[in-house]
C-alpha cells in the first residue's frame, strides 16, 4: 500500500510520539508521504526526566526540544513541519490561572484554522488525524487543534475559501487519534502486578475509574502497526526531557505489547469516502481514482 498522503496534527513536539507514532512509521515505510505537523514548541512543558533535569537543559529548552523533535521524526521515518506558536502550558490551580498572553490556545481558532489550510492545500493530504473534541486529554492547545483542524476540514476544498492560501483540495477522511486506552492499560498494568513489580500506569487507572470513559467504545479502527513498536518506542526516547525511561509509556516493553495489543487506535470522524466500519486501514475505502478528488463545495459527513 502507497501513494497516500496523511497529516498528523500534534499540539506539542512528544504528542507525535505517544499518539499513533507506529501507525505514522507503518504507512511511512510503506511508501506513503507522512507528514506531522507540530502546532507548538513546547517551550511551557515540565523536565519530566530526572535525568534531564540539569543545568542548562530548562535555560535553552527551545532548542533542546527541536532537536528531540528531530531525533523524533527521524525515528518515525516521517516528515516535519513546525506551525511555530507558543506553547499554553498547562494550568494548575482552582481557580485556574488566566493563559499566558500570546500563546497558541488564544490564538483564534479561525486563524489557526487558515494555516492548517495552506498546509493541507500544499501537501494535500487523504487522511487527516487530529484530536477530538476533548482534545485526548483538556490541555487548552489540544483543544485547540481539536477546533482548527474541524474548521480546516470544512474549508481547504472549498474554493470560494481564501484562494490566496492555494488551490482547493478536500481530505477524503478525518480520524481522532485515541492513544490512551483503558483496557490496553489495565491489561499492561495487571500483567506488572502478576511479575511483583512497581506499576506506574495505577493513577492514570484511577482517573479512568473516576470519569467512566470508554475510549473503546468510539473506537472505529485498529491499526496493525505491532512491527513498529520498537520505532515508536525510539521516538519517544528521543523526547528525554519529557519521557521519563520508569514512567508508564515505556513499562512495558515493545515485544510485550507486540503479543498483548498490537494495534493502535482511531476513531472515524468526517469521511467523503464510503467506507465499511470496523476498519483496519486508515485508507480504507481510498480508491485509486480518489487519489487526486476532484476539488469542488463537499458536504461534511459525520462517519
Amino acid at each position: 500500500m502507497s501513494g497516500f498522503r496523511l497529516l498528523a496534527i500534534h499540539a506539542h513536539p512528544d504528542d507525535e510520539a505517544s499518539k499513533g507514532a507506529a501507525t505514522t512509521a507503518r504507512y511511512a515505510a510503506e511508501g506513503n508521504r507522512v507528514m506531522v505537523l507540530t502546532c507548538t514548541g513546547g517551550e511551557r512543558g515540565d523536565i519530566l526526566n530526572p535525568a534531564m533535569d540539569r543545568p542548562g537543559i530548562l535555560e535553552d529548552i527551545v532548542n533542546v526540544r527541536r532537536a528531540e523533535m528531530a531525533e523524533a521524526a527521524a525515528a518515525l521515518g516521517v516528515e516535519h513541519v513546525w506551525l511555530g506558536h507558543v506553547d499554553s502550558g498547562l494550568p494548575q490551580g482552582d481557580p485556574l490561572p488566566p493563559l499566558p498572553e500570546g500563546c497558541f490556545a488564544l490564538e483564534p481558532g479561525i486563524e489557526v484554522a487558515r494555516e492548517f489550510v495552506q498546509i493541507i492545500r500544499e501537501f494535500r493530504p487523504h487522511v487527516i488525524v487530529t484530536y477530538d473534541e476533548n482534545g485526548g486529554y483538556p490541555h487548552p492547545d489540544h483543544l485547540k487543534v481539536h477546533e482548527a483542524s474541524m474548521l480546516a476540514w470544512e474549508n481547504a476544498g472549498n474554493p470560494d475559501y481564501e484562494p490566496e492560501l492555494g488551490e482547493p483540495w478536500a481530505p477524503l477522511k478525518l480520524y481522532y487519534t485515541h492513544g490512551f486506552v483503558r483496557q490496553r492499560m489495565k491489561m499492561f498494568h495487571d500483567l506488572l502486578i502478576a511479575e511483583g513489580r512497581t506499576s506506574p500506569y495505577g493513577p492514570m487507572l484511577e482517573r479512568w475509574e473516576q470519569n467512566k470513559a470508554d475510549i473503546m467504545a468510539r473506537v472505529t479502527t485498529q491499526v496493525e502497526c505491532a512491527a513498529y513498536f520498537p520505532h515508536r518506542e525510539a521516538a519517544l526516547r528521543a523526547h528525554a526531557t519529557q519521557i521519563d525511561p520508569a514512567g508508564a509509556f515505556l513499562a512495558t516493553p515493545a515485544e510485550v505489547q507486540q503479543k498483548l495489543w498490537p494495534t493502535e487506535e482511531f476513531e472515524l470522524a468526517r469521511t467523503r469516502v464510503a467506507t465499511s466500519l470496523p476498519e483496519d486501514d486508515l485508507f480504507a475505502g481510498i480508491t485509486a481514482d480518489k487519489l487526486e478528488p476532484t476539488q469542488k463545495k463537499t458536504e461534511v459527513n459525520d462517519a
